[in-house]
């Protein structure tokens, strides 16, 4: 029998602790991904196959049978309580504990897809509901961005499934490797992806997906496939495009199909070469037959008609006012300048009066999104807009 102070009373069983863990990990999981959790979790323990709705029933039903016990002033451990559970409802076969390692896994499981690794489709569905409750409650912008892998059918046919894989591989890693700590990417489909911007505005987010689409291509070249493969996106944000998760994923898939039907984007720098404090790039020529379309109207299908000049010079520039973008240049000593907007084919600076800049200058961007990026950039226009400031606006020299 056990004395006052024996170690046994202060410790718990492994097992216990074990599914202590599990009580309060289940308590802490989105409710998305909660039943798939513990429909695994029974699975393995008891060797039983419940659906999700069955699991979550037997786990409430044991967490309440534990609260009425210790109602009583009894005590009695969760192993207890779930044995005395299941085998009430005729569930329990063989209980069998497991290792830590493999409980972890099964929440890994139970929120991620197994192939890529991003978030599946089940907290796509929980995790946009909660940001853009966020953005409503705090009146920020929130982008919904859907992508396809197109071709990839295609690459299965020629190349196999393997590789076609493979290339979903590739796109999930791209898009890890891009976005930024506060984005989510995720698998919803077999050749579909989903992100969540949060705080992005339009021009943001069709920025980071043409770096996303121009960094894909150039690395899926080394697969040296048959099938040209790349990734098309169409994009929605709150609150211009619509209140309501339905109505922004429409826009956005809508947006999709227009792009595939309107043929490709302008294309992206290609970057030469990197280090760790500077990217170079050549800024390719634009291609006159392929204009971007303007985005349309929320509500409103989108044109198939190229936009007028000054309409698609205003799709082009992305503004960056209220960023702390800025550029370093060399001009008898390192001097910078805050960064306004940002185009296709320049930049504008502004930076003091009392500065003067050659015609033909190199800098180093740094802008929200894009690594620290040389440049070689050539005076357009410069304009005084406020006392002691100039606005100077810049071409990008191939």
């Amino acid at each position: 029998m056990p004395q006052p102070g024996d170690a046994s009373q202060l410790q718990p069983s492994s097992e216990e602790s074990l599914l202590t863990i599990l009580a309060e990990t289940v308590d802490g999981l989105e409710e998305a991904v909660r039943g798939a959790f513990l429909r695994q979790f029974f699975r393995s323990m008891a060797q039983v196959d419940l659906t999700e709705a069955q699991s979550i029933a037997s786990w409430k039903a044991i967490v309440e049978r534990r609260r009425e016990i210790s109602a009583t002033g009894q005590t009695l451990s969760l192993r207890a309580v779930l044995v005395d559970v299941l085998t009430s409802r005729g569930l329990l076969r063989a209980p069998v504990l497991m290792e830590f390692e493999e409980f972890k896994k099964l929440q890994i499981n139970a929120a991620t897809d197994s192939l890529t690794g991003l978030y599946n489709r089940r907290l796509f569905d929980e995790y946009s509901d909660k940001e853009l409750n966020r953005a409503k409650r705090y009146g920020h912008q929130l982008a919904i961005v859907i992508l396809d892998l197109k071709k990839l059918k295609e690459v299965n046919d020629r190349h196999g499934h393997l590789r076609g894989d493979q290339v979903l591989v590739l796109a999930a890693t791209t898009l890890k490797n891009t976005l930024r700590s506060s984005d989510f990417a995720f698998r919803i489909g077999g050749d579909e992806f989903a992100l969540l911007l949060p705080q992005s505005e339009s021009e943001q987010a069709d920025t980071l997906c043409r770096r996303v689409r121009a960094q894909y291509e150039s690395e899926v070249q080394s697969f040296g496939l048959e099938v040209g493969v790349t990734l098309d996106f169409g994009i929605a944000v709150y609150p211009e495009d619509g209140e309501k998760k339905d109505d922004l994923m429409t826009i956005a898939d809508r947006r999709l199909y227009d792009l595939k039907a309107a043929g490709r984007p302008r294309p992206e720098p290609t970057i030469i070469d990197r280090d760790p404090r500077e990217t170079k790039v050549e800024i390719p020529p634009v291609p006159a037959e392929t204009p971007v379309p303007p985005r349309p109207a929320p509500g409103t299908a989108s044109p198939r008609a190229p936009a007028a000049k000054s309409e698609q010079r205003k799709w082009e520039r992305v503004s960056l006012a209220g960023t702390k973008a800025y550029a370093v240049f060399s001009n008898g000593g390192q001097k910078t300048a805050r960064v306004l907007d940002l185009s296709y084919g320049g930049v504008a600076l502004v930076l003091d009066s009392s500065t003067e800049l050659p015609a033909q200058f190199s800098a180093v961007l740094h802008v929200p999104i894009l690594p620290p990026v040389r440049v070689v950039l050539r005076k357009a226009y410069t304009k005084q807009t406020e006392p002691g400031r100039t606005r100077v606006g810049c071409s990008f020299v191939s």
